[in-house]
């Protein structure tokens, strides 16, 4: 039986519904067990993420799309190109949308079925909303996503043909966190934000466990860092398995940046017990573009207590790796897995992992998701229009060029999938813009598109011909 347990004060909270922060403290919340009960226990059923139920909090409803069981790939090439013995990389790629984060979709969607939501609520830069948007369409739940405004176009692809409901709040995934937070209490929608639910750790333990039974406990293991969750997670599901008594060995765990947006490294470099939010934060590799980490001190902690490192990454070397492990191995990568092999990269030529020494990357999703690389080699440069279909402000002004309408009228003809605050403040935007203008009829405030609006909407289905 899970308990949900403060990381700090060590206070307990309910098991359900999950949430992230201690009352009493204001410490992360995290799931922990008693081993002692669970050691008797073994793993059952097929090589997938559900062998592992009775190691994760109760679970009633299973809304499954085949997640997990994932390869771990022997890179033979890259470690002698490398002149290492022996490099693994945990192919997170093979999941039903295409990356890690198909574990946490299943968890969550399975846990909003038992507490009986219909709908769900997730701000992320891409892969997690993209998997959730998915398994929400297997479980019948409406499914809403905020995003930044920078996204990759293969994960706002998946959202799109899932269905989701998408809205755009922030520069940067940190303000459309801030936004999920709010929203969710006040539409009481199931909050599925990998750094807001505690179950995302849990789920992605079980790399963890697949690890361990595949290949046993590397040497390193390194693992590419945004909010700094995941390689918390790793790190957690390494260490339950020893409270198990199914290891005596840890590996030494390796967190990856990009040095455009490196909080967790800076921080441990200085020695710090927090991250170090970056002022203007910026790479190419999205999945990890986040200024101030919520998870960080987590990270920070799984990094001192394994020994191990932290390790910030140029975009030109996380280009080069993704290049490389495709070519050497037959795997395409995002940006934010390409980081790992970058970091490995860097810290065999500084002498700091040995020949001898067993190494796992994880790989977290795959190239098709971030179209970056493929505009950089086929040397083209596209302007990439966030949401282009479904972007809010897209369908208000498609809206208003056939019929001019009020707020409460463009709400109900947006399915109402949004609180109207929000539509409102939409139609503000498009008005300090030129692209609406405002009117009273009937003791009512009427919008309608201006000639810069049409103008717009134009440009944009011009674009979409290029695409």
């Amino acid at each position: 039986m899970a308990i949900l347990q403060c990381s700090q004060c060590s206070s307990t909270q309910e098991t359900y519904p999950p949430k992230y922060k201690c009352e009493k403290c204001g410490g992360l919340l995290e799931y922990t067990y008693d081993f002692d009960k669970l050691k008797r226990l073994k793993p059952s059923g097929p090589f997938a993420f559900w062998r592992y139920k009775r190691l994760l909090p109760e679970t009633q409803n299973i809304i499954t799309l085949g997640e997990g069981g994932t390869p771990l790939h022997e890179a033979e090439r890259l470690a002698k190109r490398l002149s290492l013995n022996s490099v693994y990389l945990k192919d997170e790629t093979r999941n039903p949308t295409n990356s890690y984060r198909d574990r946490c979709a299943t968890l969550m969607v399975s846990n909003a079925l038992d507490l009986e939501h219909d709908a769900v609520l997730c701000a992320s830069s891409g892969n997690l909303s993209a998997s959730l948007a998915a398994y929400c369409a297997k479980a019948a739940l409406t499914c809403h996503i905020i995003v930044p405004k920078m996204v990759d176009v293969g994960k706002l692809a998946q959202m799109l043909i899932y269905d989701a409901v998408i809205d755009e709040d922030g520069e940067y995934v940190d303000e459309s966190i801030e936004r999920a937070e709010s929203l969710a209490q006040e539409m009481r929608w199931y909050q599925a934000t990998a750094e807001l639910n505690p179950l995302v750790i849990e789920a992605q333990k079980t790399i963890a466990f697949e690890v361990m039974e595949q290949f046993g406990v590397p040497d390193w293991f390194i693992v590419s860092m945004g909010s700094g969750g995941t390689i918390h997670s790793v790190w957690k599901g390494f260490r339950e398995l020893q409270a198990l008594g199914r290891t005596d060995t840890l590996p030494r765990m390796i967190g990856v940046q990009a040095d455009g947006c490196a909080p967790i490294v800076n921080a441990h470099l200085k020695g710090q017990l927090k991250p170090i939010a970056a002022s203007k934060p910026s790479t190419r590799a999205l999945s990890i573009l986040v200024r101030d980490p919520l998870n960080g001190r987590w990270a920070l902690e799984t990094i001192k207590e394994s020994q191990g490192m932290a390790v910030a990454v140029s975009d030109s070397e996380i280009f080069e790796a993704e290049q490389e492990v495709a070519r050497l191995e037959g795997i395409f990568v995002e940006p934010s897995s390409s980081a790992t092999i970058a970091a490995l990269k860097k810290l065999v030529h500084q002498g700091a992992i040995n020949k001898s020494e067993k190494v796992v990357c994880l790989m977290t999703g795959s190239g098709l998701k971030a179209t970056d690389v493929l505009q950089a080699l086929t040397k083209k440069r596209k302007t990439a229009v966030v949401g282009l279909e479904l972007s809010t402000k897209e369908k208000i002004l498609r809206i208003l060029s056939q019929k001019d309408a009020y707020g409460y009228e463009l709400w109900k003809k947006l399915g109402k999938s949004m609180t109207r605050a929000a539509v409102y403040q939409h139609l503000n935007d498009l008005l300090k813009k030129g692209m609406v203008i405002a009117y009273e009829k009937e003791q009512r405030k009427y919008f309608k598109t201006t000639k810069r609006g049409k103008r717009v909407l134009k440009a944009i289905d011009a674009l979409k011909t290029l695409l």
